[in-house]
């Protein structure tokens, strides 16, 4: 018998979650809220690849900020697997650092990349994608990613052009990747329907990513391989320190995909893989208000979501609140977003949800620390 795969789910959980001010703040980002249930987002993503890794073979790339929290939200993960960003540099650093890690370790593993901030249904389909995803990323040097069929023509997504389907049908040869499009664009890719938004969900052997992020970023290679080589020696914060803020702040899509596909290497080595299990990138108060009422999970018939103790709408419709102290009362309005916490409370229009990002920018120029 073949011997079995070795997995190791790396968990990118070092953003900010600006985006749902003023419940996300820097020690307490979106990642480590109860946004869709009574776990956090990192704990539903960790709770459902249990059943192909366990905590012992799972990784976390966060920050200082973050990690006391995740520590304990995550018992039984090795406290040396959290490993804490000194400075963001983007997720192609990230996912190379864990590369060059896990590549000292066995060269062989294969890791998956995953968002901690993601909600997925349907999770024995999820994990049946991901077996085979991973079979796949264990040959050779594949590259595989798990693309989502188009909904919508979503501007907010990077998207996948992909090709045939290999010879078993098991996945789509992948032609290129595409940053986020305009609207246009966005429609005609969705009319295309060879088009998938890109999950940021990425599985390839330890060596094969090394090998990428030695390839495309040579300046950034040596100084993960110094950190890497760190690791586990009283040296190791010291060098994390020095070195990691002089790697080049790139998202691994423009690091590695993209030239990838641009050179034409689709022909034999990166694969897109269709999803069948629902997918919600949750990036805003509107996104989530979205998904609740697909989900029915809290809509009052009136199309008010209301995550409080209770709300009263009178002539108003479509509202997402959250309150869990105070009751709530809307006359006459439409389409807002309302979150109240001990310290703010914000008034947003849905449409404009992408924009609350901007307020904690402001914030910290008039040095509203406090708030952030």
């Amino acid at each position: 018998m073949p011997n079995p795969i070795d997995f190791r789910p790396v968990i990118l959980a070092g953003g900010s979650g600006t985006r749902f001010w003023p419940r996300s703040r820097r020690a307490h980002a979106k990642q480590v809220l109860a946004l869709d249930g009574e776990r956090s987002m990192i704990q539903q993503t960790v709770e459902r690849l249990k059943p192909l890794a366990s905590l012992e073979n799972t990784w976390v790339i966060t920050n200082e900020y973050l990690a006391h929290e995740i520590t304990d939200q995550l018992p039984g993960l090795p406290t040396g697997q959290i490993v804490q960003e000194p400075v963001a540099r983007n997720t192609a650093p990230a996912c190379g650092l864990a590369a060059f890690l896990i590549e000292r370790q066995n060269p062989d593993a294969v890791l998956g990349i995953f968002p901690s901030d993601h909600v997925i249904a349907d999770e024995p389909r999820f994990l049946k994608a991901l077996q085979k995803g991973i079979s796949l990323a264990a040959i050779e040097d594949n590259i595989v990613v798990l693309g989502i069929e188009p909904s919508r023509a979503e501007t907010g997504y990077g998207y996948i052009e992909t090709g045939d389907f290999t010879k078993d049908d098991s996945a789509l040869h992948v032609r290129r990747f595409i940053e986020k499009p305009n609207q246009n664009r966005a429609e005609e890719f969705v009319a295309a329907g060879n088009y998938y938004w890109n999950s940021g969900m990425f599985l390839w052997s330890a060596r094969t990513l090394a090998n990428a992020v030695r390839e495309h970023l040579p300046e950034t290679a040596p100084l993960l391989e110094g950190i890497a080589a760190a690791y586990g020696t009283p040296q190791f914060e010291e060098v994390f320190h020095t070195l990691y803020p002089k790697c080049e702040n790139i998202s691994v899509d423009y690091a590695v995909l993209e030239p990838r596909s641009a050179k034409g290497e689709h022909l034999s080595h990166l694969f897109c893989l269709p999803a069948e299990f629902s997918w919600n990138d949750l990036g805003s108060w509107a996104s989530l208000y979205e998904y609740q009422m697909e989900t029915r999970l809290r809509g009052d018939g009136e199309g008010n979501v209301s995550d409080t103790e209770g709300h009263l709408a009178i002539d108003a419709a479509n509202n997402y609140i959250f309150s869990p102290k105070k009751f709530v009362a809307l006359v006459g309005v439409e389409n807002l977003v309302i979150v109240d916490t001990e310290d703010a409370l914000l008034i947003a229009h849905r449409d404009h949800s992408q924009d609350v990002g901007k307020i904690v920018k402001e914030l910290g120029v008039s040095g509203r620390d406090d708030l952030i």
